[in-house]
């Protein structure tokens, strides 16, 4: 039974026009927002809810896949706004949401930031830039790799590290779907590992790949892609044969 709708964010990135897509699980008791895109998307995703008569407001838990700003940027406003709903991450990206630790991506930004060409730095520092920028929001509920939260028909905590360490997915067994945020991409109909030049780890990634693929799935989210179409376990199987 599927109890879940992407909520497809259009914008426009660089005089390109792009897609983000989070994902709203609900039943009759929870609306579970998963992602919730940059700064300043609460507009948009107010009008992604409303095409299921829904609203921000109606959000009781938001579930973070990890720290990215595309991910988390526009959690400190939702907040704000919105304190009765409920903060959820992995154990591990918890203290770079509440603001306890340093941002990887901003460390992996400014480590790299020396090395690059001089034509490529000031893109970079202004990368830089933004993300520190990024405001932070509490974490109310801590989760674990394989915990089963008990809404919307239960849904499972996959960590699938790698993009970064604290990264997570989600299974839907009442529905086979799994949401795999940034562990797997879809670029022209295909999957990949995303952004691999960005990948904390690649060994870890690949692995997520392969946990990914030991799940009974009918249907894949992915956070830059969408719905996929087509077998899933043959095309997270034909992923893993191209890293190895």
């Amino acid at each position: 039974m599927k109890n879940y709708h992407l909520l497809p964010l259009s914008f426009e990135n660089s005089g390109q026009q792009s897609i983000l897509t989070p994902v709203l699980i609900h039943d009759e008791e929870d609306c579970i927002l998963v992602d919730c895109g940059y700064p300043g998307f609460t507009s948009l995703l107010d009008d992604a809810l409303a095409k299921h008569q829904l609203s921000l407001q109606s959000l009781t838990k938001l579930i973070v896949s990890h720290h990215d700003i595309d991910h988390m940027g526009a959690l400190a406003a939702i907040k704000r706004s919105y304190p009765q709903i409920d903060i959820i991450a992995h154990e591990q990206d918890a203290p770079y949401i509440n603001g306890t630790c340093k941002s990887l991506r901003l460390e992996q930004a400014e480590s790299t930031l020396d090395a690059l060409p001089e034509a490529a730095k000031p893109g970079a520092k202004a990368f830089i830039s933004y993300l520190q920028t990024m405001e932070h929001a509490p974490v109310e509920r801590i989760v674990a790799d394989r915990e089963i939260l008990p809404w919307c028909g239960g849904i499972e905590i996959i960590h699938t590290p790698g993009h970064m360490p604290g990264h997570i997915s989600l299974y839907l067994p009442s529905s086979k779907t799994i949401i795999a945020a940034d562990a797997v991409v879809i670029e022209n109909g295909v999957l990949d590992i995303a952004n691999p030049q960005f990948t904390l780890d690649m060994d870890q990634a690949i692995a997520s790949v392969e946990r990914l693929g030991q799940y009974d799935a009918e249907h894949l989210i992915c956070y830059h892609g969408g719905l996929y179409e087509g077998d899933v376990k043959q095309a997270l199987r034909q992923l893993l044969q191209s890293y190895t």
